[in-house]
């Protein structure tokens, strides 16, 4: 009888492949995964399954490794054994996908991300911004924030000026809904100069 495939086997197609093998290692991220995985509420295998629970709102330059931490945060929920449905995608990737065209209910899946269990939503603030990416934004951090549904939110941007790109109202709800990890460092993408 063959082995049964885990949470985090089947992960590994929907995770970019720079990120399988991520492993959250920040003391604040490996904390947060702990909290939500204490908090799941059990299904009906007995494993635990996303309720409600914090978010984290991962901050720093380029290069930091804001992105491999948030993967990391996800493989570990997988490997702790919590039922998760998941969702990540790139805010610039989120405002193409729900933009309107024919033939395409992008309510719909605005819906389906307010809703999900985990979203990881990346780069937050990297794309252009306009008056309808700033109320798409707004919907979907305040359902979520009303809701109390854990989001990883990674971006290079400040408080100040996320709250200039996106607007007070999105900006109010990050501060109080995220507890915010700051990553400092070099550039990790980048080679590094010998001495």
């Amino acid at each position: 009888m063959p082995e049964p495939v885990t949470a985090l086997q089947l992960a590994k197609a929907r995770i970019p492949a720079r990120y399988r093998h991520a492993l959250a290692d920040h003391p604040q991220v490996t904390a947060w995964a702990d909290e939500i995985a204490r908090a799941g509420r059990p299904g009906p295998a007995g494993a635990p399954g996303i309720a409600e629970g914090p978010s984290l709102r991962i901050v720093g330059p380029t290069g930091t490794g804001k992105t491999h931490q948030a993967y990391g945060a996800i493989r570990s929920l997988l490997a702790a054994g919590v039922r998760l449905r998941w969702e990540a995608i790139t805010a610039a990737d989120l405002y193409a996908r729900l933009r309107p065209r024919p033939g395409f209910d992008s309510e719909r899946d605005l819906q389906s991300l307010m809703r999900c269990p985990l979203l990881l939503l990346d780069d937050l603030g990297a794309a252009k911004t306009s008056e309808w990416t700033e109320e798409l934004t707004y919907r979907l951090i305040n359902h979520r924030y009303e809701h109390l549904r854990p989001t990883l939110i990674t971006t290079n941007l400040t408080t100040d000026a996320l709250r200039s790109a996106l607007g007070d109202r999105v900006s109010s709800r990050l501060a109080q809904m995220t507890e915010r990890v700051i990553l400092d460092g070099d550039d990790r993408r980048r080679p590094r100069r010998a001495a």
